[in-house]
């Protein structure tokens, strides 16, 4: 079984629905030996102005929120190894990388998320992201997005739901497969492992067609390709799906020939066999 979940979120991010006590709470109180919070730092976000539901996305209150969790840290140490993290959302643009930099220089999360959000200007996890384009074209867009975001020059650990924008896609068959973008997913992975980043597996897939994201053909082409760090991801944004298809994933990753997770903490990486 895996014991760890380090991609949720709580008040701190915009979209956040748990208080960060109660997702703590709630992670011990599911055994988790490692559990990780990772707000959001919109600033994609924030320089292109985008809403959701009409209404602005501020970005994080970071010094509240690293104060809280330090403070959360030292009371549960004995519980449970809770780990600061943060996830940046990629921008290409060069001032919002530079704030993404002081941010981690300032306030030294002990592990980033790297994730795409944000495509052709817009958030394509919102069905009006595919409007009027194919699948072939709006998934490609968001594809060589995630390459592009491989080389940010922020220092990050994970990335993040390789998928992500067919968790909310509009076709009538919304699955990402390995067999329809294999050339540019294999310059991701390869690339993701030359950097000697980890992959995320995300089981917050809504309707994309898949118990987790990236599925497994991808994950098996990572595997074949020579990966072997990976980590296990709910997503979570409130305590009820924290931990949530744990085993599903694991019993995946056992089939693949995965026996281990990888968690980032402060430039180290910790084996956990599952």
């Amino acid at each position: 079984m895996i014991n760890t979940d380090i991609h949720t979120h709580t008040t701190y991010s915009a979209d956040g629905k748990g208080r960060i006590e109660d997702m703590v709470e709630r992670a011990i109180s599911l055994g988790l030996s490692h559990y990780g919070i990772s707000e959001h730092f919109d600033y994609d976000y924030d320089r292109l102005k985008l809403k959701i539901d009409d209404a602005p996305v501020p970005p994080i209150n970071a010094r509240a929120y690293f104060l809280h969790i330090r403070a959360l840290q030292k009371r549960h140490r004995k519980k449970i190894c809770l780990l600061a993290g943060a996830e940046f959302g990629f921008d290409h643009d060069s001032r919002t990388q530079e704030r993404y930099i002081r941010a981690q220089k300032k306030f030294k999360p002990d592990f980033v998320i790297n994730s795409v959000h944000i495509c052709l200007g817009a958030d394509c996890y919102f069905p009006r992201f595919f409007a009027g384009k194919s699948k072939a074209f709006a998934y490609n867009a968001y594809l060589y997005r995630v390459l592009e975001s491989l080389d940010a020059p922020y220092p990050y650990d994970i990335v993040a739901h390789i998928g992500y924008c067919s968790r909310n896609a509009t076709y009538p068959d919304p699955k990402l497969r390995y067999s329809d973008f294999s050339d540019v997913l294999d310059e991701i992975l390869r690339r993701i492992i030359a950097k000697d980043k980890i992959l995320e597996v995300n089981t917050s897939s809504k309707t994309a067609g898949s118990d987790f994201l990236p599925d497994t053909d991808i994950l098996y082409r990572y595997y074949e390709l020579g990966g072997r760090k990976i980590a296990y991801a709910s997503d979570a944004h409130d305590t009820d799906r924290i931990g949530e298809k744990r085993q599903i994933v694991a019993d995946a990753l056992k089939k693949i020939g995965f026996d281990h997770l990888t968690i980032p903490c402060q430039g180290r990486c910790l084996l956990l066999p599952f």
